[in-house]
């Protein structure tokens, strides 16, 4: 397949290129540094469209392909991986509403979640529910036209900031995922609170808490689809998810290669710059081939959601490969810089904290290879 770009997507690259390097690339450090999650740049963001980016046109949004999206995570990323990922949740938030939400719901919600009136965060995972996401034990008692939740979800992006939560909680007596429903819940609502803010190694501009929930009522009109089907929403979001990851992985990649490129040609060491010095040219080259065949396969996962095709296992490629090259890379980024990466005078330390989550969030990679076996094997849940 051939991924020139086409004038809309060009443009499109060049603006989000622009407003990251104007925008979040000069802040970015002093974010990390101070664990400053930067809400009004998400108002900046939703002005540019960014909140709604395949939220269809007749609700605000962009209404754009998932190449489109793909360029704009990797050139954010560029400049600030925890604010990109809050967005990406925002816009999973937006696209299942979109998706599988009543005429009435997205009336209600999705022209605010496009604005940036309203930002959104996803909530699956609990504290014994990560991997094995369907085991999850944060439960909805339906009365009448009420439903009533009770439990704690865990590693919510934005956390206590977002206001909407897309929440997937057990609604039946079925213990696998046919008893999970999709809820949206607005933050405010009686009996719904905020726990911990997690200390994590990176991603300091990105907010991750616990979500508690004692007796917390909800109208039947915040189900999300049919009862017992919010898991295949779900998964229907981590696919484009995982896309979005992998392009995320390729942009903090591209920023920690151009670093060291950048470094290799102005450090001198024994009377030349170590450019010169063919150890590290391998280097180099290594993480530019490693970072252009992530980018194409994101991009090819991109396309084939583009296309209507099956892409749960592409999707799952993208994520897995991109992520560990990301990991790689950074952490070849800051071997190069030697004991200047290793401070935070150069953000090539942010870049390898940021990106290990990666590895881990949205599926593990070890979780990705299962998918992608069970799908080369015929054995793709359905």
């Amino acid at each position: 397949m051939k991924f020139d770009l086409n004038e809309e997507q060009s443009d499109v690259r060049a603006i989000v290129r622009r407003f990251t390097e104007q925008e979040i690339t000069p802040y970015a450090s002093q974010w990390d540094e101070q664990q400053y999650f930067p809400r009004p740049l998400y108002q900046k963001m939703a002005e540019l469209g960014l909140l709604g980016i395949t939220t269809p046109a007749s609700y605000g949004g962009l209404e754009l392909d998932r190449l489109s999206c793909a360029l704009i995570y990797e050139e954010l990323a560029r400049g600030d991986m925890g604010t990109v990922v809050g967005l990406g949740v925002h816009n999973m938030v937006a696209g299942s509403l979109a998706r599988f939400g009543t005429e009435e719901q997205k009336q209600q919600w999705l022209a605010q979640l496009a604005a940036g009136e309203l930002f959104g965060a996803f909530s699956l995972s609990e504290a014994h529910a990560g991997s094995d996401a369907a085991s999850l034990q944060c439960r909805v008692v339906r009365q009448g036209d009420e439903y009533h939740i009770t439990g704690t979800k865990m590693w919510v992006t934005s956390g206590g900031e977002a206001d909407l939560y897309l929440l997937m909680a057990r609604s039946g007596e079925d213990t696998g995922a046919h008893g999970i429903s999709c809820f949206i819940v607005e933050k405010g609502r009686p009996g719904f609170s905020f726990g911990k803010i997690e200390r994590k190694m990176g991603l300091h501009s990105s907010t991750t808490r616990e979500l508690i929930f004692t007796d917390c009522v909800l109208p039947v009109t915040n189900r999300i689809g049919e009862e017992g089907r919010g898991f295949k929403i779900a998964l229907a979001a981590l696919d484009g998810g995982r896309v979005n990851v992998g392009a995320i992985a390729v942009g903090v990649a591209q920023a920690a290669f151009d670093t060291a490129c950048t470094y290799m040609q102005e450090r001198m060491q024994f009377g030349k710059a170590i450019g010169t010095f063919q150890g590290l040219q391998f280097m180099l080259a290594d993480m530019a081939m490693k970072i252009e065949a992530a980018r194409l396969l994101v991009y090819e996962a991109a396309y084939k959601m583009d296309m209507d095709q099956q892409a749960t296992m592409y999707a799952a490629m993208a994520k897995c490969f991109a992520t560990d090259m990301a990991m790689e890379v950074t952490t070849n980024a800051v071997q190069i810089l030697g004991g200047a990466g290793y401070v935070q005078d150069y953000p090539v330390e942010r870049y390898m904290r940021d990106i290990k989550v990666a590895q881990i969030f949205e599926g593990t990679n070890q979780i990705q290879r299962i998918v992608i076996a069970r799908a080369l094997l015929g054995q793709l849940r359905s």
